[in-house]
């Protein structure tokens, strides 16, 4: 080998381990760690509708493949529904009828919306987002009734 060629190996692999180390001391120094998946915590282990009090809600949505649970939420007229939405698989859309809410359900990511159904009447969910080959069956509804 050309004495040149052993110089830029040997300052290449110089750079390289500088790098390793400057990445392993940050990461044990600081404490550095990959966050847990949000899906797995608590709050997502039982998608539910939680009732504040008598117009506010607050909505906790799993898109999976293919579905979304919960798919069928039932409140009354006037209500406020604060959604709370992640995704266990692959990216998912969340599209409300007659609505303007769009939203990503992305895995390990939670997404928001305030919505506030004025009006009665059946509001369907639908995933925007190719999933997959049952991509076409992933729907859920927002029933909204008159007390």
């Amino acid at each position: 080998m050309n004495k040149y060629e052993i110089r830029v190996m040997l300052a290449t692999g110089c750079i390289m381990i500088i790098f390793l180390f400057s990445l392993l001391y940050n990461a044990f120094s600081r404490k550095i760690d990959v966050p847990s998946c949000v899906p797995f915590s608590k709050t997502f282990e039982h998608p539910q509708l939680k009732k504040i009090d008598d117009s506010t809600y607050e909505l906790y949505v799993v898109a999976q493949m293919w579905a979304f649970a919960p798919d069928e939420i039932d409140i009354p007229t006037g209500s406020t529904v604060d959604v709370y939405l992640t995704s266990k698989d692959v990216v998912h859309g969340f599209n409300i009828d007659r609505k303007a809410v769009n939203l990503m359900a992305v895995p390990g990511g939670v997404n928001t919306a305030t919505i506030k159904f004025t009006e009665a009447g059946v509001y369907n969910i639908v995933c925007h987002e190719y999933c997959g080959a049952g991509h076409q069956n992933m729907l859920g509804k927002f029933v909204v009734k008159d007390e």
